[in-house]
């Protein structure tokens, strides 16, 4: 037979992208966010909804940020 040459090379960026750590943390996110806006029904108290909205804007972060290091 021939001798099959690989045609197609991997750069790093393919690597960088394929790589689990960063759906990880983009699920993560996810829970986080969603965890986020469901304290917003739970109670009508103040210091909940200042609370779920931190907790929503730390999920739109870490899923930002995932997006952000895969398109690198």
């Amino acid at each position: 037979m021939e001798n099959l040459v690989e045609t197609y090379k991997k750069s790093e960026s393919t690597d960088n992208a394929n790589n689990p750590s960063h759906y990880i943390l983009m699920a993560v996110g996810v829970f986080v966010s969603v965890l986020g806006a469901v304290l917003r029904f739970i109670a009508d108290w103040g210091f909940v909804d200042l609370l779920s909205n931190i907790i929503l804007v730390i999920g739109v972060i870490l899923c930002l940020k995932s997006v952000i290091n895969i398109l690198k």
